[in-house]
């Protein structure tokens, strides 16, 4: 039987197919006025993607490279600063601020679990210069409450910077990221954007500009004052990934027509697109006897399930694919063998949910020996949308 292969995973995901011609097309030198006008325009859609009047930048890196300037740019050597962590993407933050010299004091919750705001009420002092956390822990599939925690910074008077990755979280959450006051928030270009690895964005306060000034970490290629003051002109201070710039403003193109031309609607849409995809993924699966691994604070990017003890979720990541071609994602870490993760994030609708669960049940019953009827989970995940579409 033929094999279409499907991918499934948290990043990188399903390619747009507008965004792949735009990149192929793009044999355009960076320092010209074509390059200038492309950039301006993406740097411009950027932000009504965000959801910000702040300034956007556009960087050439993994969203890691994005973190890590977010670090070098408003530290110093020294600075306390507060992490958040909850899986493998928070331990980043700490292995982060720990390599550029500053003091972390640690907020944890276990796998699979969100954060208690009192623990980090207790936490916050007044020495510290920022506060660092994810908005969705990709490893584990858990959405945090990044309003709650900005409320909780701002009620203790702290002038600690908020600074969130939401490189999964962008276009699978609703962020209010003025109203909130999130100084800086972080996106990445192979997630809800559906363009290649390579590129990061992120949002920068008024705030956390004028912290730079003061802020003493050597920086060089991550200098965002440098990428603020190009960017007026439609550059980057160094040489772009253009093609990834094309296929972008490709994708933010398509999502404004999902919305009749507006970027910001396109944009609720596609956050709720995600989210009732994940909505009916976790009905289908726990349908068919599985355990979600994140149940009180779902994400909307990815769905993390818990395989039965003494059995390794490498089993079924790898039926998917030997029989299907279809992609999901093993667990990172410790977490490795212990649960797999299946995204929703970009380019996916509702039938790539239903062909995941129909995929899903045979594993069920054929690799995992559950007793699956057929058709449980997609009756499961098919009264999920039957209930968003009447809303």
């Amino acid at each position: 039987m033929i094999r279409k292969t499907r991918l499934y995973t948290p990043g990188p995901t399903p390619l747009l197919p507008a965004a792949q011609f735009a990149m192929a097309a793009a044999d355009i030198h960076h320092r010209t006025a074509e390059f200038r006008t492309l950039f301006q325009k993406v740097l411009a859609q950027l932000k009504v993607f965000v959801g910000t009047k702040n300034d956007v930048l556009l960087l050439s890196s993994s969203g890691t490279g994005a973190m890590e300037a977010a670090v070098t740019n408003l530290t110093s050597p020294g600075d306390r600063v507060l992490v958040l962590t909850a899986g493998k993407f928070g331990e980043r933050w700490t292995g982060l601020v720990k390599a550029f010299g500053c003091e972390p004091d640690v907020v944890t919750a276990p796998y699979g679990q969100t954060f208690n705001l009192a623990q980090i009420r207790a936490a916050l002092k007044p020495e510290h210069k920022a506060v660092f956390v994810q908005a969705t822990e990709t490893s584990t599939a858990v959405r945090h409450d990044i309003e709650a925690i900005a409320k909780l910074i701002k009620e203790a008077n702290s002038q600690a910077l908020l600074i969130v990755d939401g490189i999964t979280g962008l276009g699978t959450t609703h962020f209010d990221v003025d109203g909130w006051g999130i100084d800086v928030l972080i996106g990445g270009s192979q997630k809800a954007v559906m363009i290649p690895p390579g590129l990061a964005y992120l949002s920068v306060s008024e705030r956390a500009w004028a912290a730079m000034e003061t802020t003493k970490n050597p920086r060089y290629y991550f200098d965002l004052r440098k990428e603020r003051k190009n960017a007026v002109k439609g550059e980057s201070a160094y040489t772009p990934a253009v093609a990834l710039v094309a296929g972008l403003g490709a994708a933010l193109d398509y999502i404004a027509g999902q919305a009749g031309g507006d970027l910001e609607k396109g944009r609720i849409a596609l956050v709720n697109n995600a989210q009732v995809n994940a909505a009916a993924t976790r009905a289908g699966l726990t349908a068919l006897g599985f355990t979600l691994f994140a149940p009180t604070a779902p994400a909307a990017a990815a769905t993390a399930v818990a395989v039965p003890e003494g059995m390794d979720s490498g089993a079924v990541v790898k039926a998917l694919k030997s029989r299907f071609a279809l992609v999901i994602a093993n667990g990172q870490g410790e977490m490795q063998g212990k649960i797999f993760r299946v995204a929703h994030l970009g380019f996916f609708d509702y039938l790539d949910t239903v062909a995941l669960l129909g995929a899903m049940e045979h594993i069920a019953k054929d690799t995992l020996k559950l007793p699956v009827v057929y058709g449980q989970a997609i009756e499961a995940a098919q009264r999920v949308y039957a209930e968003a579409a009447k809303q």
